[in-house]
């Protein structure tokens, strides 16, 4: 419970219709995706940077947790108020596009502005803004840079880092910093842009983001290979990447995935395959589009694909992307919890990663459905169980354990995109050294050393 000379303090600050402490909004901002549930003490919409820098100079001379949120849309907990405090959020008044700078091809946005807004403004005017998360409709970019977040198109154009040129943040006591440039190249000090990048909330507050965007390909390709096993389709992966070709996205589903999709949607899908491969090729010419096509399918097929499909027009790429699309709430014919992770390893680790998740999946008797963006090593990998099943949903964390061990055990990593939040903070040391986590606690004890920021996340405290 908040004091009543904080809120008051607050109001002074942002106004009365910009600080809730009413249940019914702090309801609202006690979840995300994780479907976990905490309270916070209040809710804050701040207005622009000023408010920001008031807001945390009060709290961090006043102890008080602050949480910032972008649209909660995230799934390991990042922007969870566990701790209680107040939530910061975004999207009522910093959820603007501030610029679109042609000669210079980049983009100024403050943290609430949503993905696909974005995306569609840019490329109103020829340019394009390659990240795309699956939650592109709804997240927001400061959540997106916050996450480190990927997507589909990673494969070519790789994730959110790739894109952030310069930051304006605000630090747990008020200061307020610019990190990095609006330059091409920047060699100078340290890259604090590149820290608060992936962050989660818990170094300082983002206020203001310059992204690099690239114009934009003027056509687009999709085809879908249809393969015997798992394995045939992981080694396609890896050998098609490795042969000169870089398709836009190559996704995967495996036989569960399928089945749950067809059950679901009933679209016809091959229930019998053991996999299936969806990719996209990006260009300007229509040649080069074949060519490329030409070459993955040949790959293809050298690897177990016994049936190609290249699509017709848009709505035939629609069709051949709704499985992938449709794949993650599709699983839930196989149980009522989800613990969907994401592991990301070397692409030419995929077809053991495979083996060793579905070898875990025989050991605790669960069902483990794969899929996920493969041209970039990425695997979302479900364990289902039944939520209501307490011993079942000992088991799943089991065998999640074991699918995180066997990931590091190959070179990959806990998170290739949803972060790391309270979902996975009990796993960091599996990941990381005593002495590199060390050195994560000191890089947060430098930015915020009274643990007012997002505290709880990443295994930090």
């Amino acid at each position: 419970m908040i004091e009543k000379k904080h809120l008051d303090y607050f109001s002074q600050v942002v106004g009365d219709e910009n600080i809730y402490s009413d249940k019914a909004h702090l309801i609202a901002y006690s979840y995300d995706a994780t479907r976990e549930h905490f309270e916070p003490d209040a809710v804050i919409f701040p207005r622009n940077e000023d408010d920001i820098s008031k807001v945390l100079k009060y709290c961090n001379e006043h102890k008080i947790i602050i949480v910032p949120r972008g649209a909660g849309s995230g799934f390991t907990g990042g922007a969870l108020p566990s701790n209680g405090g107040i939530v910061l959020a975004f999207e009522k008044h910093m959820n603007k596009i501030l610029e679109i700078d042609m000669k210079n091809m980049v983009a100024v946005v403050q943290p609430g502005v949503i993905n696909m807004d974005l995306q569609r403004a840019v490329e109103e005017v020829g340019l394009f803004y390659p990240p795309d998360p699956a939650s592109q409709e709804y997240s927001s970019i400061g959540g997106n840079v916050s996450e480190n977040a990927g997507g589909m198109r990673a494969a070519k154009y790789g994730i959110t880092k790739d894109y952030v040129m310069a930051t304006r943040a605000v630090l747990p006591n008020g200061d307020i910093i610019k990190a990095g440039k609006r330059t091409i190249k920047d060699v100078a000090g340290y890259n604090i842009s590149g820290i608060l990048i992936a962050s989660e909330g818990t170094l300082a507050v983002l206020s203001e983001i310059t992204l690099r965007l690239i114009p934009k390909p003027k056509m687009t390709k999709t085809a879908m290979g249809v393969f015997n096993s798992v394995s045939d389709a992981m080694n396609a992966v890896y050998k098609t990447m490795a042969s000169g070709i870089t398709p836009v996205a190559m996704e995967f589903l495996d036989n569960l995935t399928i089945r749950a999709v067809e059950k679901t949607f009933n679209k016809g899908l091959p229930v019998d395959a053991g996999a299936l491969l969806v990719t996209d090729v990006d260009g300007n010419l229509e040649e080069d589009l074949d060519f490329q096509l030409a070459e993955i399918e040949k790959v293809f097929k050298a690897n177990g694909c016994y049936e190609f499909k290249i699509a017709k027009d848009k709505k035939e790429a629609s069709d051949l992307w709704f499985a992938r699309r449709n794949a993650s709430p599709a699983l839930s014919v196989y149980g009522s919890k989800k613990l969907n992770e994401d592991v990301t390893v070397p692409r030419s680790a995929l077809p053991e990663l495979l083996e060793k998740f579905y070898a875990i999946a025989e050991k605790y008797n669960v069902k483990i459905p794969c899929f996920g963006h493969t041209g970039d090593g990425n695997v979302h990998t479900n364990v289902m169980v039944d939520g209501k099943d307490p011993q079942q949903v000992k088991i799943a964390y089991q065998a999640i354990e074991e699918v995180f061990q066997a990931t590091i055990d190959l070179g990959g990593t806990l998170s290739g995109e949803h972060g790391i939040g309270l979902a996975k903070a009990p796993y960091m040391s599996m990941a990381f050294t005593p002495e590199e986590m060390a050195l994560f606690k000191s890089i947060k004890m430098a930015f915020d050393p009274n643990n007012i920021l997002n505290p709880s996340k990443m295994g930090l405290s």
